[in-house]
């Protein structure tokens, strides 16, 4: 049994797969989910359920939060029973969620005001990475902070990239987000005009996955949009979310994501019409029956 006492706040896609991958490797864990059903599996596997974040995180030396968004993230941690109020002197705080960069400045400064040090470090990856434990994290914050999350930060990963001073993660991670998002875009609208051109979709396809445009995020997603197959590695809604905090980040520093501004329209629209909770390679599917209402 590892000796740091971790508790892990939100079980969601990527929450359940690292909570799994620390229970195996032998912490003590304490897991808070605002539906508590998700936690049962993890229950199973040795990990204590916590009816409240305030309740999760008592005797917690390194705190993991993998939550939705600013307006969860401030509510698991400032709100009634949250976990800010309840952990120890001395903890260490690790946001992995993506998040705006005022929310975790703002964070930061209420934890230290309580003896508490605050790692903003988001991940790189998806659900497969997060439970086969080859997650990236992109770290802001003290390189004392670090040391004490550092064995936790490893047993869920396999990079820690210690970016800088607190903020330096969060920045980092929507500049990442924007591109993936930007990307996933410009592929659903190539992959209609493909569809629609009269070409032979799959070498197309073999083209672009082989060439310049190349990428991992190409080859993964053109396979879902093409399969259909919208299962869960990516919320749409989620991608949605980081585009705009992305968009609103870059205007603080004077530039105006122009293209990122466009993606999220078009993410927006899947939202509407009913991809929320379907994986964000789904945004494809709006261009889809853009083409049919207009034929009608």
């Amino acid at each position: 049994m590892n000796q740091v006492s971790v508790a892990l706040l939100g079980l969601g896609t990527m929450g359940s797969g690292m909570a799994a991958k620390l229970l195996k490797a032998g912490f003590s864990l304490a897991v808070y989910n605002r539906t508590a059903a998700k936690a049962a599996p993890l229950a199973e596997l040795g990990a204590r359920v916590a009816a409240t974040p305030a309740d999760a995180v008592k005797g917690a030396q390194v705190i993991v939060a993998m939550l939705a968004d600013d307006v969860v993230s401030r509510a698991v941690w400032t709100g009634e029973d949250g976990a800010l109020a309840a952990a120890e002197v001395g903890a260490v705080l690790v946001e992995a969620s993506t998040l705006s960069p005022a929310w975790v400045e703002e964070l930061a400064g209420l934890a230290s005001a309580k003896g508490l040090e605050l790692l903003d470090a988001p991940v790189t990856g998806s659900r497969v990475q997060a439970e086969g434990g080859q997650l990236s994290f992109l770290v802001g914050g003290s390189d004392a902070g670090l040391a004490t999350a550092l064995p936790v930060l490893r047993a869920m990963s396999k990079d820690v990239i210690h970016l800088g001073p607190s903020g330096a993660g969060a920045k980092m991670k929507l500049v990442n987000n924007f591109l993936c998002g930007v990307q996933v875009a410009s592929l659903a609208e190539a992959l209609v005009w493909l569809e629609r051109s009269g070409l032979d979709r799959e070498k197309a396809l073999g083209i672009l996955k082989n060439g310049a445009p190349g990428s991992p995020l190409l080859a993964g997603i053109s396979a879902r949009m093409t399969s259909r197959d919208y299962t869960v590695n990516f919320l749409l809604k989620l991608m949605t979310k980081d585009l705009q905090y992305a968009y609103e980040a870059a205007e603080e520093n004077g530039v105006k994501l122009t293209t990122a501004a466009n993606a999220h329209a078009l993410f927006e629209q899947a939202m509407e019409d009913g991809y929320a909770e379907k994986d964000m390679a789904s945004v494809v599917e709006p261009l889809r029956a853009e083409g049919h209402r207009q034929d009608s």
